[in-house]
Parts: structure tokens; sequence; C-alpha cells
């Protein structure tokens, strides 16, 4: 019985494990992604993050209503 249990957690931590390296893995690719575009609007637009992030708050509360 013991040996059953015993394979059954090593089963489900090996199922977590493998999806919390995806999860980390799509969350580090994204951040890449975002730091990619903002240093491109700044380098080729001069647009700086306080402008994007700014832009960003009018958009959200131009949608949701806030």
């Amino acid at each position: 019985m013991e040996i059953i249990l015993l394979i059954g957690a090593l089963i489900v931590t090996w199922l977590v494990f493998t999806w919390l390296v995806k999860v980390v893995k799509a969350s580090v690719k994204t951040a890449v992604a975002i730091a990619a575009v903002v240093l491109i609007l700044q380098l080729a637009f001069g647009i700086s993050f306080q402008d994007l992030w700014a832009t960003i708050q009018d958009l959200f509360s131009n949608i949701f209503g806030r």
C-alpha cells in the first residue's frame, strides 16, 4: 500500500513541477517581450515608460469607466 502511495505522490509531484516550469517559462517570455517593446518605443520614438503607462491607464479607465 505504501509503495502505491509513494508512486502516486511522485506522479503528482512531477505533474505539478512540469506545470510550474511551463508557467514560469511563459511568464519570462512575456516579460522579455514587454521589455523589448518598451525599449523599442524608447529608442525609436522617444516614448518613456511613464508616457506609455499613463496611456494604458487612460485606456483602461475609458473602457471600465473609472
